[in-house]
Order: structure tokens, then sequence, then C-alpha cells
């Protein structure tokens, strides 16, 4: 937990940086729990627990980069423990170090170990309902720790429904450690109460499909890194089965691969029907990952233990300095700025310094409108010419702007324009009547007198020709 944590600590405020998925929680946190309500009637209900824990942390603690990343830091700490304590009970200590130590390094955990989002979290509560599961499985049975299961596995489910594909990596950890008829029945129920406890969100949010219409569809170069991964896997999963001497006891490597596998093909099965695949979705995988690795380097310390009894507790100090020194530019890559898509509190610096009072602002497309709701100080004075409802009152995260007529006639009517938008590189064809409609204008009666690029956005100023 404490290696974790540190890995968490380093570098967190990414030179107070704020990419856009990010920017959507500061937002929505700082709206009343009413606000909050009526936004996921429209979109984002699929997030709203974490909106709602993060509005308290939001309130108790005040907005900052600090309260909104930290708690993603402390739940893949606790995720850390979980694997080392599933590790250590199914393969010795050294796997289970070597597991808890690993899971902070790897790249997906290490992009998502100081995100602003839900996903760190549901790891950590895979991480307890799988340590849950093998307690199960390796002690006496209690129902109070079958209560334990389900809820957290509801939990997980009502922070993201996709968690619930943990189940059948679970059932298949059960199948492989020949679980009686009673296990399966008491399992069978913790798991039905939390799909149908999960089961209306999911209805719900099916509803708002269209806000992930932008995934493309599955291609078979995005199967190339979870193949890999699996693969990885294997290797840990037959060192681990070397180990074992009795067929009838419970395996890392059974309760690890199936965690790592089956969430990714059953995201990949989804993903046939409506575009899904995105890593982060599964990022509770990397913890099955993260116990083959695990058992990899328990195998290494047996190895040399008999011929080398002194080096053998070496192995995994070694092979982790090996990893960290391997893993660095990566790392210093993933606490800087230009690690994400786009910098929302830098374009409004910009915005700042390049505006004058009476101007007016336009966004392109509407979603860059998070700059100004995440720093309401750098847009004062400017007018939003295009806005006909604001985020709050709609219930949307950027508003509802006026028809393109009206939109065209605002824009005639100012001298001085500040358009907000992506720079060049991440920047998608402008699209919609509205985005259009602004370009068309500003393109023909205006002149861009000054154009600034920053961490994927862009500020441009233009002014009136006639």
């Amino acid at each position: 937990m404490l290696w974790t944590t540190a890995l968490g600590l380093w570098g967190l405020p990414r030179q107070h940086s704020l990419w856009r998925d990010e920017a959507a929680t500061w937002q929505v946190a700082l709206r009343d729990t009413a606000d909050i309500w009526h936004l996921l009637g429209q979109v984002d209900a699929v997030h709203g627990l974490y909106y709602l824990l993060m509005h308290v942390l939001f309130t108790c603690f005040g907005p900052g980069t600090a309260t909104l990343r930290l708690p993603s830091v402390l739940a893949m700490a606790v995720a850390a423990a979980c694997v080392t304590a599933i590790g250590a009970r199914l393969a010795g200590r050294w796997a289970g170090l070597g597991a808890g130590l690993a899971l902070g390094l790897l790249p997906a955990v290490q992009s998502y170990l100081q995100e602003g989002r839900p996903y760190a979290l549901v790891a950590a509560g895979a991480g307890i309902s799988t340590l849950l599961l093998v307690t199960q499985l390796t002690d006496r049975a209690r129902t109070s720790r079958w209560a334990a299961y389900g809820s957290t596995i509801l939990l997980c489910g009502l922070l993201n429904w996709l968690s619930l594909l943990t189940l059948p990596a679970h059932a298949l950890t059960l199948a492989l450690s020949r679980a009686g008829r009673g296990t399966w029945a008491r399992w069978s129920v913790a798991s039905a109460v939390a799909v149908a406890g999960t089961a209306p969100l999911v209805l719900f949010s099916h509803r708002q499909s269209a806000q992930i219409s932008w995934i493309p569809p599955l291609t078979w170069h995005m199967l190339i890194g979870p193949a890999v991964l699996v693969g990885v896997g294997c290797l840990g999963a037959l060192a681990d089965r070397a180990r074992i001497s009795h067929p009838g006891r419970l395996s890392l490597s059974a309760v690890g691969l199936p965690l790592l596998a089956v969430p990714h093909l059953g995201l990949v099965l989804l993903s046939l029907v409506k575009p899904l695949f995105l890593d982060r979705y599964v990022l509770f995988s990397q913890l099955g990952l993260a116990l083959l690795v695990g058992a990899g380097l328990g195998a290494g310390v047996r190895a040399v233990r008999p011929r080398f009894p002194r080096t053998a507790p070496l192995v995994l100090p070694v092979v982790l300095a090996v990893a960290v020194a391997a893993l660095l530019p990566y790392s210093l890559a993933k606490r800087a700025p230009a690690s994400r898509v786009d910098d929302v509190f830098a374009v409004a610096g910009r915005v700042e310094r390049l505006k004058r009072d009476g101007n007016a602002v336009l966004f392109v497309p509407a979603a860059r409108r998070d700059t100004a709701l995440v720093s309401p100080g750098a847009f004062a004075g400017l007018r939003d010419i295009a806005l006909a409802e604001g985020p709050v009152e709609s219930g949307t995260l950027k508003g509802v702007e006026a028809e393109p007529g009206r939109i065209r006639a605002a824009i005639l009517r100012e001298r001085r324009i500040l358009l907000v938008t992506d720079a060049p590189k991440v920047a998608r064809p402008v699209s919609g009547r509205r985005d259009r409609a602004k370009r068309d204008v500003l393109e023909k009666y205006f002149t861009a007198v000054a154009d600034e690029w920053v961490r994927g956005r862009r500020v441009t100023v233009y002014e009136r020709t006639a």
C-alpha cells in the first residue's frame, strides 16, 4: 500500500494540468446534489455514484487536483493490498509481495493511478471481491463474507456496470477450483443480487448510449495489446502451475488468469454489438496480470533458493529496481501534462491573457466550454454569445446552444471574439450546423489577429474586418 501510494503521490498535480475527462468530474462535482440528479437524467448516469462521491469530497475539502485524484491513488493502494494478500495466501509471501509491488508499475495502472475518474475505485472493489472469494475457497466459508462479496460487486457495478465482468472471471475460478455445490449456490445468490441491483442502471444508461458514439468499432489491431497481456500472464500461470503438487488446491493462476483474460474477452464480445472497447473500462483486469507476475517472481525466488539461499531474498528487489529503471521514461511521461490529449487549465490561462472586457467567446465544439466551467475567473468579462441555456440549468455537461441563425446574428454584432477550440493535431472535422455557422461567419467577416496553441487546445482572437 505504501509503495503504490508513493507512486500515486509522485507528480500528482501534473504541473497543475487537467484534461477533458477530469474536467467533467470537476464541473459536475461543483454542482448541488439536485443539479447532479438533473444531469444524470440526461447524461452520464453510469458515473452517477462517482459524481456524488466527488461532490461530497469537493464540499468537504474544496476543489483541487489533490482532492480530485487522491481517491484514485488510495483506491489503487487498496487494490495492491488485496493483490498482495491473495498472492501470499495462494503462493507464498514472495509471490504476494511481488504481485503487490508490480501492480502500481503496470503501464495501464500508471495511466489511471492519478485519474479523476472512477476506474481505480472499481479496481479496488474488484480486488476486495476477489480476496473475499479466495478467502471463502481456502478458509471456512461464512455467510457474512458472501454478503460482503455481493455488496462489493454491487457497489462496483454502480460505479461502472462493466465491472460485472468480474463475475464470469470468478465463475471460471470456481470451476478451476472444483468448488462444491454449496459454494456455487451461495456465489450464485450473491451474484444475482448484485446483478439485480445494477440492472436498473444498465437499462437506464442504455438510453444515453449516444454519448459514447465516438468509440470506434472493434478492429484486429485493438486486440494486440490484450493478447500480449494474456500471453505474459500465461507465462506466470505456467510458473505457478509447476509449483502445485495437489491438483485440488486453489492456485494463483486459477485466480489471476481468469481475472486478466475474461473481462477482456467479455468486452470484445460486447463490442461486437456496440463499440465499447476501451482498456480503461476493464482496468480492474490488471489485478490478474499483477497476480501472475507475482507468481513468476515467486517461482524465481524458489528456483534460486536451493543453490543460493542468501541471494534468494535479493531476487525481488533486483527485479523491482530493473523494472523501475526500465519504466522510468514512461512513468515520467505519464506524470507530465502532455500525457493527456489536452489541458483545460492551460488554455484558460491563455484566454485570461488575451481577453478584453466586453469581448465575446465561442467554443467549437460546444464541449470545449468545460474550460470556462472549471476556470470561471479566467472568463470573467467575456460573453458566451452562442449559449441559450447553461449546463446546470439544462442538466448537461456543455449547455444548450442557440439555433445557427441566432448564433450567426450574435456573431455579426461583435467586434472582437475569442474562439476556444482544439489544437489541429487533436481536432476533429467541424460537424454540426451550429459549429459550421460559427466557422463560416468568422472566416467571412473576421480576421484572426492572434492564434495560440497550448497542450492540445487553441485560442484564436478574431476582429471584425467590415
